[in-house]
């Protein structure tokens, strides 16, 4: 027997930051991301032999224990080993023999999401295989447990709800971690259009996450008036973005993806660069009307509105850049599991 699993990974739109402490504890933090057709893929063979195999396939990363009830942390696999060591401890209550092997559509640092996403379908996996009732809220409460708090990640707090839920969510961060996620209902009409214009491109280059995400923080903390402004805008521009998309008015999203890159680059040092800032400037000379860096900065994805058919021109002219563009679709559901037999 097999039990397998997916989760999505996302783009956010708008308000990206807002979501990480001590910001999100302080002032409250919103949200607007939209999963799309890019997974983390998780497969658990229960086994028989007392031993546990882990195994990142996109990474060509493998370890092997002895079955045991915790599993030490020492930089290898750590992701799996700490979701491991969370489910025994607080459901099973014994080890576990068995092999779990991953894989995930985009690389880490990219942007998207993706090692959320992964813990998300991991514990997903878990939970079918061992019948532990866990609705959305939980699992991605969890997955954010393990990866902020068990294994000291630093981040916020959109990506575990966005892998959990699926499709286009405002979502808001409130101190003592609370969060509601509001699912949006768009016009078919309107989501094919988006699926036109915007573009996602990779950049070619990853980046660590945390040290950008450290640097917000540190900001936050201390008091610094232009980053907080900063952080303001991005949550007012949330709000713009979320009714931009239900009222139709979809040649805003350029303009308030624009404002929201230009507040962004004001929370912290790094998130851009100048391979980055010509990118940009090349493909809104080029027709588009607005982009971004997907998730924290200095590398990985980012994605531009490209009204009518300037799509085309872009992709002709960042070509030279080294860089990559991805199709993707809009995805309407989040983690999913299913059993091969």
């Amino acid at each position: 027997m097999l039990i397998r699993s997916k989760s999505p990974l996302r783009i956010g739109l708008a308000g990206g930051g807002t979501d990480v402490s001590p910001y999100s504890d302080l002032y409250g933090g919103v949200i607007l991301n939209a999963t799309v057709s890019m997974y983390a893929y998780a497969t658990i063979e229960p086994t028989t032999d007392g031993k546990i195999v882990l195994h990142a396939i996109d990474k060509n990363e493998i370890v092997e224990f002895t079955s045991s009830a915790h599993l030490p942390i020492d930089g290898k696999l750590d992701l799996l080993k700490g979701i491991y060591n969370r489910v025994v401890r607080d459901y099973v209550k014994k080890p576990l023999s068995f092999r779990l092997s991953t894989y995930v559509d985009a690389p880490s640092g990219s942007g998207l999401g993706s090692s959320s996403s992964l813990v998300v379908a991991i514990l997903a996996a878990f939970c079918e295989w061992q019948n532990i009732p866990l609705g959305e809220y939980e699992l991605a409460k969890l997955a954010f447990d393990i990866e902020r708090k068990d294994l000291d990640m630093a981040g916020g707090k959109q990506d575990q709800y966005a892998a959990a839920f699926g499709g286009f969510n405002l979502m808001e961060f409130y101190k003592d971690e609370k969060v509601i996620v509001n699912p949006l209902r768009i016009k078919e009409d309107y989501l094919n259009e988006m699926q036109f214009s915007l573009l996602l491109y990779y950049t070619g280059t990853s980046r660590l996450s945390s040290k950008i995400i450290e640097m917000q923080s540190k900001n936050i903390t201390q008091k610094n008036d232009k980053s907080i402004e900063a952080m303001h805008q991005l949550k007012i521009q949330a709000v713009q973005m979320k009714e931009a998309i239900l009222k139709g008015n979809l040649n805003e999203i350029g303009e308030v993806l624009n404002e929201g890159w230009q507040s962004k680059k004001q929370t912290a040092d790094g998130i851009s660069n100048p391979l980055i800032d010509e990118i940009y400037e090349t493909a809104l000379k080029t027709g588009a009307t607005g982009g971004k860096i997907s998730g924290a900065g200095g590398g990985g994805f980012m994605f531009f509105w490209c009204p009518d058919h300037t799509r085309y021109k872009v992709i002709d002219r960042l070509h030279q850049f080294g860089g990559e563009f991805r199709r993707f679709q809009f995805t309407h559901n989040g983690a999913m599991t299913w059993i091969v037999k």
